[in-house]
């Protein structure tokens, strides 16, 4: 009702703060003035994007009984600017950046996680920049995770064994050595920020804090009915004496799910020829010395298997093709991978365009890779591809074996050790080093017929190296 006078006066023309002025010092709408300035902080307190939306048809009216004649529009405007303030300058980080993350790189576009293997450094040791701080070890390769700032280890967040994945913070490091001992300023700042908070925006943060927790705290009860994840694996074996587990490697594990596979995929066939090994052997020895003078690198018996492998590709191209659901992809370029046995498990580093490269090449790449293979610093780029692999069970020496193809490859050379037996030579029985060679294909797609000319062009061109120069 005296809320009408006080409109009726204005829209007279009479002035509300004089009139409201003489109602105060008579004693009477003290009161009323009270009342209606409890109800504007209400509505500042509960609405307060809402009150910034109101037509300023009338004044407010202050809780110290004097009357304002700013709009209620400026009023509130000015305590959400003030409120918006405070929330932001809240410092959710040290103020001079000192801190930095180090994360798991990009490993690759077929591998999704890994595993940290180990910690190359102890907290509170300094790194350079790109210096190696652990090891992730995935199903192909082992990856280092580079420091990306110089300074120190403040602490490592992951622990090793865990599975990680690209973007997963495992260690903070901090540029400067009293990195540790500025997070503490950081935090008393953030909890003076939030104490020096005006009750309207306590009440804003706490309403907001609850809105946002409360949806998280459903997400457990949706979550619960679900069954945990348990892999169904075979009960495992009670503990004896004189035993001990130990976990397998993620490239252990990758091998046996790719020669499984393999097994179960492919209809594989091996054959198997011998190779008398005397002219390559007098090849190398004649000019070995030479060759290393000339091109820094021994010359030794992979180039030549490399180089008739080539040959035998060439001439029977069905070798180095694939299947690929109902059709068959044809290779015009010959990538051969070179099986290396290593501690931590079988490796495969390809030789890219060997059909282009020469003896001292085939060579030089080939160390190279042997080299990064056992450093475990092979990386994707040298393992992926491949249409086909040459494997040298030999070097250990195997006297014969029935290699498993290397998927999605078609087709294994296996090479074994040289043995001197008695061989028939002009009608003469003649010591000689032979070796035994086995080519492993897949039925479904090669015939007996071209595994055989195969094998058999590998073993005219190692008896016989002079084929290579004249192509024959």
């Amino acid at each position: 009702m005296m809320l009408g006078v006080i409109r009726r006066r204005v829209s007279c023309g009479g002035s509300s703060a004089s009139f409201l002025g003489q109602s105060l010092r008579a004693g009477r709408f003290v009161e009323f003035t009270s009342r209606h300035s409890s109800i504007v902080e209400k509505k500042i307190l509960l609405q307060p994007r809402g009150i910034g939306h109101v037509r300023d048809f009338c004044h407010l009216i202050l809780p110290s009984c004097a009357v304002s004649l700013r709009p209620t529009r400026e009023v509130v405007t000015g305590i959400q600017r003030e409120a918006t303030m405070q929330i932001w300058s809240r410092p959710f980080s040290s103020d001079n950046g000192d801190l930095i993350d180090a994360v798991v790189p990009f490993m690759g576009e077929s591998i999704t996680d890994g595993t940290l293997a180990k910690f190359l450094k102890n907290p509170g040791d300094k790194v350079e920049v790109d210096e190696p701080i652990a090891q992730i070890e995935t199903d192909k390769v082992t990856i280092d995770v580079a420091s990306p700032e110089a300074g120190v280890i403040q602490k490592f967040v992951a622990k090793e064994g865990d599975t990680v994945e690209p973007g997963t913070k495992i260690a903070v490091i901090s540029k400067s050595a009293e990195g540790v001992a500025q997070v503490a300023p950081s935090e008393k700042t953030s909890q003076k920020a939030a104490s020096s908070l005006s009750p309207p925006t306590e009440k804003i943060e706490t309403q907001k804090q609850k809105l946002e927790t409360a949806p998280v705290t459903k997400k457990p009860k949706s979550s619960s009915p679900l069954p945990p994840k348990h892999a169904a694996t075979e009960p495992q074996l009670p503990p004896k004496e004189r035993e001990r587990r130990v976990p397998m490697t993620r490239l252990r594990k990758r091998v046996a799910t790719r020669l499984k596979d393999s097994q179960n995929t492919f209809a594989m066939l091996t054959t198997f020829n011998e190779v008398d090994m005397t002219n390559l052997m007098k090849l190398r020895s004649d000019y070995k010395e030479a060759f290393v003078e000339k091109h820094g690198v021994k010359l030794g018996f992979m180039s030549g298997f490399v180089k008739a492998a080539v040959s035998g590709l060439q001439n029977q191209p069905i070798i180095n093709a694939v299947i690929d659901g109902d059709d068959i992809i044809y290779r015009d370029y010959v990538d051969i991978s070179i099986a290396v046995g290593t501690p931590k498990g079988l490796v495969v580093p390809v030789i890219r365009n060997a059909d282009k490269m020469n003896f001292a090449e085939i060579e030089k790449e080939i160390n190279t890779l042997a080299k990064k293979a056992n450093d475990g610093s092979l990386s994707i780029d040298e393992m992926a591809g491949g249409s086909f692999t040459i494997s040298n069970g030999g070097v250990y020496g195997s006297l014969l074996s029935t290699p498993i193809i290397n998927p999605p490859q078609s087709a294994i050379l296996g090479m074994h050790s040289i043995v001197t037996r008695p061989m028939v030579v002009g009608g003469n029985i003649v010591p000689r080093p032979m070796m035994y060679i086995a080519l492993t294909y897949d039925h479904r797609l090669i015939d007996g017929r071209e595994a055989v000319f195969f094998l058999r062009r590998i073993k005219d061109i190692v008896e016989d190296p002079r084929r290579l120069l004249l192509d024959v």
